[in-house]
Formats: C-alpha cells, structure tokens, sequence
C-alpha cells in the first residue's frame, strides 16, 4: 500500500510541477498602434500612424497621415513577421513598398523603408 500511496503522489507532484512550468502564452508584441518616422524621402520626412490588429492569426491594418495632409489610408497589402522583425507593405503613388522594422525594446523598432531610407517606429500608448 505504501507503494502505491508513494506512487500516486509522485504522479501527483509531477503533474503539478508540470502545469506550473508551462510557459505562458506569447505576447502579440506587434499588435496596437504605432507611429512610424521615415527620414530623407524625396518628399522630406514621413510620419505614419498605424493600427495593427489580428484577424483570423494574421496581423493586419492601414497607415495613416497623423497631420492630416493625406486625406485617404493607405491599406497594409501584406505583413510578415517573426519574434523581433515585421515587414509591412503597401501600394503608394503607383509603387510597390516596404517598411522592414526589427525590435529594439519593448516601445521601440529600428530599420528601413525599401533598404534606402532610415525608419523607426514607436509604440503609442493610450
């Protein structure tokens, strides 16, 4: 009997220990509302606000003009993603673009938009 009370117990704790050290779900990091620099295009520096929420396991959104020069949004065609690096893109003025951001901190991406110009995102908060 001790056996199987020794046993039982065993099969008790390693269950335990087990649901405690399943790590928890991930974060959807890129998930919310950013606000995107661009420096040196040929129409000076650009400043884009986006909202990029998930549907259906996909990230999606559009960019907007925070000043408001640009009256129309410009929808996300598609977005690629991995642990610290997204990739957005969109049409604009007939052409194909992309904006490659990696993760700096928890607040902050770093890169560039189509591997010319210098670009960094920074999380909004409500």
């Amino acid at each position: 009997m001790k056996k199987v009370s020794f046993f039982l117990v065993m099969v008790l704790v390693s269950v335990a220990l087990r649901g405690i050290s399943q790590a928890p779900a991930p974060e959807d990091f890129f998930a919310g509302k950013w606000e995107i620099n661009v420096a040196g295009t040929p129409n000076g520096d650009a400043r884009f606000v986006t909202d990029l929420v998930r549907k259906d396991g996909k990230l999606t959104g559009e960019l907007t003009d925070p000043t408001g020069t640009m009256k129309e949004k410009i929808p996300l065609t598609s977005i690629e993603e991995s642990a610290d690096k997204i990739a957005l893109y969109f049409t604009t003025q007939g052409y194909d673009v992309n904006i490659d951001l990696t993760k700096v901190d928890d607040d902050n991406l770093k890169g560039s938009l189509m591997n010319m110009f210098e670009a960094k995102a920074k999380r909004l908060k409500e």
